[in-house]
């Protein structure tokens, strides 16, 4: 039987300064195939070269993965600073229409990281800056030096909502993550439901209210060990059946 297909939203990069690529990280490709049991395949974050409509049309959920931009400050209503970092102006064109329009329609999405940041913006929602300026906050930030392991390494606990989602799929109100950001959740989208913070109160897992499809996201690193990770592999697996049940709905309706 195929498996479902996935769209691995791609951050822009520039090779030798002069050649313009798409990538995704190996491990989202990992996660999502090995442990979700999904196909993944990697979209070009070009709106004059694919469409919202084109990409609902051909995949069976969107997995929106971290990445070095920000979501411009534009799109939640502020003026730009130099404090809001870099950001990738395309990536905002596909991923804030598509993520709208696959609520709606109940596909399923998972989003990490600037994924996470995505979901809340394109929801209605607001975000800061820099996380570690706040009064009280901690750096969530990824330590600059180090092996992968000590990069990725769990580094705080996210105290989940009794009896929500996050605490049913996980079976535990309270689970270790690495958290990995410099941005995070200002103002919650009118929809947006944060169902887990970091203990400096940081939302770190959100999923959106009503919404007819799975909708979880994640402001740590799940993909780190997926395969292994108690909080990590149910995460991916859940996305993966969701993906599942969508491409068997489409099937018989085609059919």
């Amino acid at each position: 039987m195929s498996r479902p297909v996935v769209g691995i939203i791609s951050n822009s990069h520039m090779i030798n300064d002069d050649y313009h690529v798409y990538g995704a990280g190996a491990l989202n490709v990992q996660a999502l195939s090995d442990v979700s049991g999904t196909l993944p395949l990697i979209v070009p974050v070009d709106p004059e070269k694919v469409s919202v409509d084109e990409l609902m049309n051909t995949f069976d959920g969107f997995f929106f993965p971290g990445g070095r931009p920000n979501v411009h400050p534009e799109e939640y209503g502020e003026q730009f600073t130099e404090a809001h970092g870099t950001y990738e102006r395309n990536r905002d064109r596909i991923t804030l229409p598509l993520i709208r329009a696959c609520v709606t329609r109940g596909q399923p999405i998972l989003g990490v990281c600037l994924g996470f940041q995505e979901v809340n913006v394109a929801m209605g929602g607001s975000l800061y800056p820099e996380i570690r300026d706040l009064p009280g906050r901690d750096n969530h930030r990824m330590p600059p030096d180090g092996t992968l392991e000590e990069k990725f390494a769990l580094r705080h606990e996210v105290a989940l909502t009794e009896g929500g989602p996050f605490h049913q799929l996980f079976g535990a109100s309270r689970v270790m993550t690495n958290t990995l950001h410099g941005q995070g959740i200002k103002v919650p989208g009118p929809r947006v439901v944060i169902d887990g913070y970091a203990p400096d109160g940081t939302p770190e897992a959100i999923y959106i209210k009503d919404a007819p499809g799975f909708t979880m996201s994640v402001q740590w690193h799940p993909e780190w060990n997926a395969q292994d990770d108690p909080v990590s592999r149910p995460l991916f697996t859940a996305f993966g059946e969701a993906c599942r049940a969508w491409a068997a709905g489409a099937l018989r309706k085609a059919g």
